[in-house]
């Protein structure tokens, strides 16, 4: 019998946190976090992160596992989630991937292999090139060879374009063909893989409320903090969040904060609509309309109906 698996996803700010403690509790579960950001310690205003009174009593495992300054990518967090399931597992409990980083979910789910290729030379030119002529000039070079790859990922994500180019280089293939071949994989679990949605109108403004709290709670000062404890860059993964970038950017004089602010929540917003298209293209996905079920306790009604229908649930 396959081992059980439950995907709690959905586009930034649409209400997963909240969701995923009540999913957990009614199935006896516990979360392994899908989100870049919050594995990161310290890190805790501009990724959102769930504080351990709103936990509920309920475990979680990939938050606050890594320090500010160390790499993370989709092959660490498939190596630590595939752990924290056998884990999961073998205590009797149910995994709930959580978060809306939907390629660290599809690595997971249909056990994506990652062929990790040493640099001949090729990364470290792109790299030289992303400092020489910026982040725009690689991905317009990505467009060229693999336009696919460069509408899923943004111009800035540098990693993921250098990625991309230097795959293409290695081995004469698309690396959104590669993807997409592995995507097609069976999955060696019995899931489900819900999505959370909601009015295109409501999400935005769920968005912008949520970036003008984080300030209020003290964003600059969260990254002031991070940049002078651990020595941090630009280039560093975790200053790629959506949120740290912008601050970023707004400690080293290069804009205003009320550019910063307006940039974070523009970003934002192209964000959730590309997780919007992400997950829209993948299969066996079970959509949840929070305007239809009107309620938290509702939505979780109607997947726990699924989760019996799967035996994923008595």
């Amino acid at each position: 019998m396959k081992d059980k698996l439950i995907i709690l996803t959905g586009p930034t700010a649409v209400g997963k946190t909240d969701l995923s403690i009540k999913l957990a509790k009614a199935v006896d579960g516990e979360i392994i976090s899908a989100d870049s950001i919050q594995v990161y310690k310290h890190m805790d205003i501009g990724s959102a992160k769930i504080k351990e009174s709103e936990m509920q009593g309920v475990r979680h495992h990939l938050i606050d596992v890594l320090n500010p300054n160390e790499d993370f990518n989709v092959v660490t967090f498939k190596n630590m989630a595939d752990a924290a399931i056998e884990d999961i597992k073998n205590r009797g409990h149910i995994p709930i991937i959580t978060g809306g980083t939907g390629f660290y979910i599809q690595a997971v789910l249909y056990d994506i292999d990652f062929k990790e290729n040493e640099d001949d030379g090729y990364r470290t030119f792109l790299e030289n090139l992303l400092f020489e002529k910026g982040a725009q000039y690689l991905h317009d070079m990505l467009k060229e060879i693999d336009s696919k790859s460069a509408d899923d990922i943004h111009y800035n994500n540098s990693k993921k374009v250098i990625r991309a180019l230097e795959y293409h280089h290695q081995t004469g293939e698309k690396i959104s063909k590669h993807n997409e071949s592995e995507r097609k994989k069976n999955s060696p679990f019995n899931f489900a893989y819900f999505v959370l949605n909601c009015d295109r109108s409501k999400l935005y403004q769920r968005i912008e409320k949520r970036v003008d709290i984080m300030i209020e709670q003290g964003l600059v000062d969260e990254v002031k903090g991070l940049i002078e404890d651990y020595k941090l860059t630009k280039d560093m993964v975790s200053m790629q969040g959506l949120g740290y970038k912008e601050i970023y950017a707004y400690l080293q004089g290069e804009i205003s904060l009320s550019d910063a602010v307006y940039i974070i929540k523009r970003d934002t917003r192209h964000f959730a609509k590309r997780q919007l298209t992400w997950f829209r293209r993948e299969k066996d996905v079970t959509w949840v309309d929070k305007d239809i079920y009107a309620s938290d306790e509702k939505c979780l009604e109607y997947m726990l109906r699924i989760l019996k229908d799967k035996g994923i649930r008595e």
